[in-house]
């Protein structure tokens, strides 16, 4: 059994406006961060002095370890606090690779910091390195808040080796993510120690209220977009699953109901974290994209079982309250330059291409679906795409494999017989990673552009 959704006249309306491309705000975030990094060199730069013999070099490597450490730890959670300007307009993905990166770095000079620091104090009581072990004792139980900042040190290692990568593929992702969210935790532990026993802090007041500044900041930027903008939304949306309704073999759709949902800013392409609110789900927070044009009285998602959570979709019932947490993704009409765009989806990847593809700007024969799956059973949502490229002069083009598994060849070479002008278009894909980096190479080699290949993973 399908289910089939329209966006109605919004979605209509939609088709119809000009294309006025976004620029994302990625590269001055950059700058940004790099200009604070700099500062933060220059703070450690003016209050030293000198660097007269061993001891004071190893100290001051791990100040400076420890200042880009603490500037870092803030970026880090700047990056978890789901900000529209990040998540909306430079992407959900790109935000958690900059995430990850940060914590890599942030973790490395945290390691560096400790190390650093404690030899230098070691060497200043006239120890040696073998006793850096009995002078960390020292330090935590003699300086202040050091106590905390060890808590709290050991919980970023913990997360660390939590989110390395052959740790994190085999921890179900519920237990990851919940254990990730103790990286609030760590930073409020460590941040006091910073300006406790930090000399830069001690001697420069200014510094102090701009660490100040800094940390108020992001933390009323997770406060508002983390806390208070899911709680207003959902007491003003109340949403509820309408019905669910099995799409093909393991793939279900959910309709989800709610007052006045246009309202909550969702474009086509984007996600939403879902929770649902039955005997087993409630700790359970997972982003699944909109599989269908936002309308004002319904909303739906189309999932693959593929884990616990993804399989359980399937016996929710109708009136289960839903906790939603968006709209987030840059996957959306604004990211368009070009008149003619090509959809790519691989698999479950139909689901933010299949609302693309409904509500895109464009003319009869400006739009092309490329939908790649194992077999034609897999084609979730195949009638409303027929539909949709019928009444819009859409076209649509499915890659299946042969009936002895051969897979189709999506190359360059395929894709210009197919599309003898695709280096004119502008191209919107989504799928697993593997999928999506051969069509990338493959979109590349028929010269399209890298700026006009728009793409958003959605496994976080």
């Amino acid at each position: 059994m399908t289910t089939t959704i329209a966006g109605g006249r919004a979605a209509r309306r939609q088709t119809m406006r000009r294309i006025r491309p976004r620029r994302s705000p990625a590269v001055p975030l950059l700058i940004a961060v790099w200009a604070g990094a700099a500062g933060v060199l220059w703070l450690w730069w003016a209050n030293t002095p000198s660097i007269a013999d061993d001891d004071s070099r190893i100290l001051n490597a791990g100040r400076i370890t420890g200042l880009l450490a603490g500037y870092l730890m803030a970026l880090v959670v700047l990056q978890m606090a789901r900000v529209p300007a990040l998540e909306r307009r430079v992407g959900s993905d790109r935000v958690a690779r900059w995430h990850a990166m940060s914590g890599r770095y942030t973790l490395c000079l945290v390691v560096a910091h400790v190390f650093l620091i404690m030899w230098g104090y070691a060497l200043q009581a006239g120890k040696s390195l073998g006793d850096i072990v009995q002078q960390t004792v020292d330090s935590v139980d003699q300086l202040p808040d050091m106590g905390k900042a060890a808590v709290g040190t050991g919980l970023l290692l913990l997360i660390g080796l939590v989110s390395a990568g052959g740790v994190r593929r085999r921890m179900p992702y519920d237990t990851w993510y919940h254990v990730h969210l103790m990286t609030y935790a760590a930073v409020f532990l460590t941040f006091w120690h910073q300006i406790t026993t930090g000399n830069d802090f001690a001697v420069e007041p200014a510094a102090k209220t701009a660490w100040y500044a800094l940390y108020g900041t992001v933390t009323a930027l997770v406060l508002w977009y983390r806390i208070l903008t899911p709680i207003r939304l959902n007491l003003r949306h109340r949403m509820r699953v309408e019905a669910v309704i099995e799409e093909t073999p393991g793939i279900v759709s959910v309709l989800i109901g709610g007052r006045k949902l246009h309202r909550m800013g969702a474009e086509a392409g984007q996600f939403f974290r879902w929770r649902f609110l039955a005997p087993g789900m409630r700790f359970s927070s997972h982003p699944y994209s909109l599989s269908a044009a936002p309308r004002p009285d319904l909303l739906r998602i189309t999932v693959k079982a593929i884990g616990d959570h993804s399989a359980a979709l399937r016996e929710l019932r109708p009136g289960t309250r839903v906790w939603a947490e968006g709209p987030y993704g840059a996957l959306t009409a604004s990211r368009r330059s070009r008149g003619k765009v090509l959809l790519v989806a691989g698999g479950v990847g139909i689901t933010p291409m299949r609302a693309l593809f409904e509500t895109l700007p464009g003319a009869a024969g400006d739009i092309t679906l490329l939908y790649r799956a194992n077999s034609t059973q897999d084609l979730a949502l195949w009638d409303e795409l027929a539909k949709i490229a019928d009444e819009r002069g859409a076209r649509l083009m499915y890659a299946v494999n042969s009936p002895d598994g051969e897979r189709p060849d999506i190359s360059a070479e395929s894709l210009q017989r197919k599309i003898p002008d695709i280096d004119h278009h502008d191209v919107f894909m989504c799928g697993p990673a593997g999928f999506a980096r051969s069509v990338h190479d493959a979109l590349r080699g028929a010269g399209v552009p890298a700026r006009r290949i728009h793409h958003e993973s959605f496994e976080m």
